[in-house]
């Protein structure tokens, strides 16, 4: 008796674990991108992480990052553009599987998503109107009421433009296009935004604008974020991140993107 007992406990003990494991497979993510065959990612514009190319696709650090996590998972990857105020809130509702965009590290955004470990680094600057700025002798005039100073909405740059100058009138824009155009043709004084693209403007614009700062206003980490409570899909993109750091694979992608020039022949004017 005891030992028939004793073989139903077993039985009962080996279907519980096998009902939470295949539980845990249903609902990890990891396991859903291998039985779909695909990956889905998030993306919003901004050079020279994702940009659009002349013949209408994306391209970009980030992508190239997507598409080679894609390759070694064994999947095809499937790119999804948002503006960046509601790409968080897509991967939330799992209309994408991750964000690959240059997204910065911050406690706010990891209250709502998980990291990996981070792959990138940057800064954020500004670059500023010479027409407007031109009687300003210190970056401490910007922070005054009659100063207008754009961003993009959704950004670490929208939240660093109201901190750094509380005083000034921030002007949030859609896009980087937008703002870009804004700060050049002297809609705003200033655009804050991640290095390198007031480098970039600077560049393309040099009777327009101007770069006043020598340092960044702030240092970040950049990362994949997926959902909260996808264990076995964040030890993926980790042992990912560290297997390609040490063959430098992202440090070679990293280098053509962000220190040559060489990519511009391949994006819209």
């Amino acid at each position: 008796m005891k030992f028939i007992q004793t073989l139903i406990i077993i039985f009962i003990t080996l279907a519980c674990s096998q009902n939470l494991y295949a539980d845990h497979e249903d609902h990890d993510v990891f396991y859903d991108i291998q039985k779909k065959g695909e990956i889905k990612v998030g993306v919003s514009i901004l050079p020279p992480w994702v940009m659009r190319s002349k013949e209408g696709g994306l391209v970009g650090f980030e992508i190239d990052v997507a598409k080679q996590l894609a390759k070694d998972m064994g999947v095809k990857v499937i790119f999804k553009e948002y503006q960046w105020s509601k790409m968080i809130p897509a991967l939330k509702k799992g209309e994408i599987d991750i964000i690959a965009s240059g997204l910065s590290i911050t406690p706010k955004r990891a209250l709502e998503v998980n990291y990996s470990q981070p792959y990138s680094s940057s800064g954020y600057g500004l670059v500023t109107n010479l027409n407007l700025t031109k009687d300003f002798t210190s970056i401490k005039n910007l922070n005054n009421e009659k100063v207008y100073i754009t961003a993009v909405e959704g950004t670490v740059s929208a939240d660093l433009a109201k901190r750094v100058f509380p005083k000034a009138k921030i002007d949030l824009r859609e896009t980087e296009e937008d703002a870009t155009s804004a700060v050049v043709n002297g809609s705003v004084h200033a655009f804050v935004s991640s290095s390198p693209i007031p480098e970039f403007i600077s560049l393309k614009h040099p009777d327009e604008v101007d770069l006043p700062l020598k340092k960044p206003l702030l240092k970040t980490n950049e990362a994949f974020a997926i959902r909260k409570n996808n264990q076995e899909m964040l030890q993926f993109l980790n042992s990912w991140i560290v297997a390609r750091k040490a063959d430098e694979w992202i440090d070679s992608s990293y280098q053509y993107w962000f220190k040559s020039l060489k990519w511009q022949r391949k994006v819209t004017k």
